[in-house]
């Protein structure tokens, strides 16, 4: 009976981080460059201490959400801003403390202090990590390679010139994990976020484009929906057990 109980809530409790991260996939179907969440599978592990010796517990080993780079469908929208990268290329972006951390969303934006800006206010990062300065009165393309140029308007002749390099990496030899604000980082660096070395690809961007989310709809709302028949089950199986439990105390009383 003890291990009944302790198999069943140990598998329904720890089942409870995959259901959150189908949850937050389905969200963000929406959402510009979102990448879905790598399944996370529990491991039985074998518990020692006081108690059964054959108590075992469905734990997921990682509770970190590795992100799957896999593309996303392709918008045309003609706006120079805008960009979509290439492949398992990721933008760098300033986090809330000035760290450096990445993202695949490419709605650009110039903030009203003249910074080059994500769609949700990040400061997107050049090469060496700080922001990319835009001046007033002109306009700005972005090349494959991230340079960013700058035509002023108003004179007879207008020459584009590099203000800045985005910091874009191919990001096909390290694992990235989605941080509590959403953004990525490198498996590891707890929170601290960071630049890290350049991949075997090529990091690229087209601009003219967004990537929509790499979400299936349909595939999340199975998953979920096995999730929850899964839980139903460890709480019947949890409910007859007590009511097992309380059939043999009933037997066992003196008459």
């Amino acid at each position: 009976m003890d291990k009944l109980i302790f198999t069943a809530l140990g598998a329904a409790s720890n089942q409870s981080f995959q259901r959150v991260q189908l949850t937050n996939d389905l969200a963000n179907i929406s959402t510009i460059g979102y990448k879905r969440s790598q399944a996370s599978r529990p491991e039985s592990i074998r518990l020692d201490g006081p108690g059964f010796p054959t108590r075992f517990q469905p734990i997921v080993p990682s509770r970190v959400e590795r992100v799957m780079l896999d593309n996303g469908t392709r918008m045309e929208t003609g706006n120079p801003l805008d960009i979509a990268m290439n492949d398992t290329t990721v933008l760098g972006v300033q986090a809330e403390g000035g760290e450096v951390a990445f993202t695949r969303r490419g709605d650009l934006g110039i903030s009203e202090a003249g910074f080059l800006v994500t769609g949700n206010g990040k400061l997107v990062a050049g090469e060496g990590g700080g922001p990319i300065t835009v001046p007033a009165d002109g306009t700005v393309n972005i090349t494959p390679d991230g340079t960013v140029f700058f035509t002023p308007g108003g004179g007879e002749v207008a020459v584009a010139q590099p203000v800045g390099n985005l910091l874009i990496r191919d990001a096909s030899a390290v694992t990235l994990v989605r941080r509590t604000d959403g953004l990525f980082e490198v498996e590891g660096s707890d929170g601290a976020g960071g630049d890290f070395p350049n991949g075997p690809g090529v990091a690229s961007v087209d601009s003219g484009s967004l990537e929509g989310a790499n979400v299936n709809a349909v595939e999340v709302m199975v998953n979920l929906l096995d999730f929850y028949r899964s839980f139903e089950t460890q709480m019947k199986v949890i409910k007859s057990s007590e009511e097992l439990d309380k059939d043999g105390s009933k037997l066992m009383r003196a008459s």
